[in-house]
């Protein structure tokens, strides 16, 4: 079904012919523009509070600056549903996040108003600086770089490295601080208080329309806008002799806070911002989910919603008529739960993920012993290095894609010192919708080579449970990994047993070939056994559980009595699961055939987890279709 634009918004199909309307016009438009936003999203799915929070941001940023020649970058971007509608993509829109369609976020590849590629937080001040130097150097004095960086992306430490180079660049940059107090989930820490006293100080606002009028008269000084500025400047170091600014200490000129939502103010303010020399920001205040009311009483429920009814505002959900097994990150925070009820050395921690790894259960739970640090996995990883080091058990919940982030804090903080913490590394695999950013391919490779460290991988719920339990008797680092969505198990709160450290397990006896899985990936191995029957194949599945250290008896046995192998993982096959079992093949001089499914060596787009592990080769007739080749006489092959 193809959504229909308001009456101006469909006139544009670029930012060129949004300029060829009057400002008496922006108003509107950015009414249509929320509008189809509500629409699509509705209908389609998607995230949704952030792009409704900046629909008029989007609209003055298109409208003032001279894009693509001038470099937009949307950090995350959850919220560039508005830039990708007003840039030539809005007839294609219904496709955003479906296999074959277009991204859920900005994408070079896509399009050349999408300066930058993102997805992952606080990256947008570094590659903006970035760009504002090269066109320095260059000498492109005409063009602007700008960065739209959240108030909770600037809580990671990269945002904060950005703008301390910044301040010394001399640089053509703007940063614009959309300030919503919200990331995915309530904003956290000192940077959260310090933005809401800004927003709140009466000494600073006492004198802020005094300041804006100022700035208003900027365009008309023309080549003497500078004596303006530092006029400017000097009114709002006075409003904040009693408070002082982190920006301005960094040496960003400080603009704001202004309303976000007022669409020709923030035009006007822009236009003045383009004629000042230096780096500097502007603070936006914005309300996430703006314009739709049940998307402001809720935030965190309204991130990405999923489809839903637009008038009544009932997000849409599944109708089962039997139990359904329940999604492993909850299996995660319950038992996580259960886990320090039993322990009161147990400790949890995650950057900024509370709702979406579950571990908000156990911050209801036990307030005390539950640590949201932010969006900030560096830190997290150090900080429970911290806590373990004074005889406390964390468990550090970070998505895989995101512990990409923290590799070196993992190897030199946790690792090299084999202190006890406990990763559980949610949205293993394939990410689904959200794509190449999120997928967690890499984990297993490069956790596997990394000293002292347990690398782990649960088939089902039941698994889950026990290697969180084990984890806990285990005196050293130890990770465990689990894909996004439901488990397999209805009658999951089985009683919590140990499974010794590298110990496997055969799942099903067979004559005809091995079948190896790490992970949730395993269960496709019954589906592929029903059509291998078909053909009167046998295979033998075993569930390794552990990619380090891998259960090397279970291995003998295998390679002793098979000649034809197949490993399964959903995780990159360069140095994973598969390569761990080769290298020990090799070692131990075993001359099997073997045959490796998974991730391949280049970038696996969005869709269903389903359709990609399709693409890929490893669901369930995909194995079968392996295993049926490997099987088949030499001279049916060719």
């Amino acid at each position: 079904m193809q959504i229909q634009p308001g009456k101006l918004l469909a006139q544009i199909q670029t930012p060129d012919d949004l300029k060829k309307f009057s400002k008496d016009q922006l108003v509107q438009i950015c009414d249509e523009l929320r509008q189809f936003i509500i629409d699509q999203v509705s209908v389609y799915g998607g995230h949704f509070g952030a792009g409704l929070g900046v629909v008029e941001l989007t609209v003055a940023l298109h409208y003032v600056l001279n894009t693509p020649d001038d470099q937009l970058i949307w950090d995350v971007g959850h919220q560039a549903y508005g830039h990708k509608i007003l840039t030539g993509r809005r007839d294609r829109f219904h496709t955003n996040r479906l296999y074959n369609g277009l991204s859920g976020f900005p994408k070079r590849k896509e399009s050349e108003y999408d300066s930058f590629g993102v997805g992952h937080s606080s990256t947008s001040i570094s590659a903006a600086l970035g760009m504002a130097m090269a066109s320095k150097y260059k000498k492109e004095n005409h063009r602007q770089h700008v960065a739209v960086i959240g108030d909770g992306a600037l809580t990671g430490g990269m945002a904060f490295e950005a703008m301390n180079h910044a301040g010394v660049s001399d640089s053509n940059l703007i940063i614009i601080l959309n300030d919503n107090c919200m990331s995915i989930d309530p904003n956290v820490g000192a940077l959260k208080d310090y933005l809401t006293d800004i927003t709140t100080s009466r000494t600073y606002n006492k004198v802020k329309d005094e300041v804006w009028n100022l700035l208003g008269k900027v365009s008309k000084f023309g080549f003497s806008a500078q004596d303006v500025v530092s006029k400017v400047e000097g009114a709002v170091k006075s409003a904040l002799l009693k408070q002082s600014n982190l920006f301005e200490s960094l040496n960003l000129r400080y603009f704001g806070p202004v309303d976000g939502h007022d669409v020709n103010h923030l035009v006007e303010i822009l236009t003045d911002l383009k004629h000042i020399p230096g780096p500097k920001i502007l603070h936006c205040v914005t309300m996430k989910g703006k314009g739709y009311g049940p998307a402001e009483k809720d935030q965190t429920k309204w991130h990405a919603p999923g489809k839903f009814d637009k008038i009544t505002g009932v997000i849409a959900k599944k109708v089962y008529t039997t139990p359904q097994p329940p999604k492993y990150q909850d299996v995660f925070g319950h038992t996580l739960v259960e886990l320090a009820e039993l322990d009161d050395k147990i400790v949890g921690v995650t950057p900024a993920m509370p709702s979406g790894s579950s571990m908000n259960l156990m911050m209801n739970a036990f307030p005390e012993r539950s640590f949201d640090v932010g969006i900030a996995e560096q830190h997290a990883v150090t900080f429970s290095a911290g806590l373990a080091t004074q005889g406390l058990k964390p468990f550090c919940n970070i998505y895989s894609t995101f512990m990409q982030r923290a590799y070196d804090q993992v190897i030199h903080d946790v690792c090299l010192q084999e202190l006890p913490v406990i990763f559980c590394l949610d949205r293993a695999g394939f990410a689904g919708a959200d794509g190449p950013t999120h997928h967690g391919a890499y984990d297993l490779a490069f956790f596997r080579c990394v000293p002292h460290l347990v690398v782990s991988a649960p088939m089902n719920e039941q698994e889950l449970r026990n290697l969180m339990y084990s984890a806990t008797m285990h005196d050293g680092p130890y990770s465990i990994r689990y894909p996004r969505g439901q488990g397999v198990m209805t009658d999951w709160r089985t009683p919590l047993e140990e499974i010794p450290v590298g110990q496997g397990r055969c799942v099903q006896e067979g004559e005809d070939v091995a079948i190896l899985t790490i992970g949730h990936i395993g269960n496709y191995v019954a589906q592929a056994s029903e059509i291998l029957a078909k053909d009167g194949i046998t295979p033998a599945h075993y569930d390794m559980r552990f990619v380090k250290p891998l259960d090397e008896k279970l291995l003998h046995e295998v390679f002793k009595k098979f000649s034809k192998v197949v490993t399964v993982e959903d995780g990159c096959l360069m140095g994973g699961f598969g390569s761990a079992v080769l290298e020990w093949m090799a070692d131990h001089d075993y001359q099997s055939q073997v045959v490796r499914l998974g991730i391949p060596d280049k970038v696996i787009e969005h869709g269903e987890q389903e359709q990609l592990h399709e693409e890929c080769g490893f669901d369930a007739k995909g194995i079968a279709s392996t295993v049926k080749k490997m099987l088949a006489p030499v001279a049916s092959r060719y």
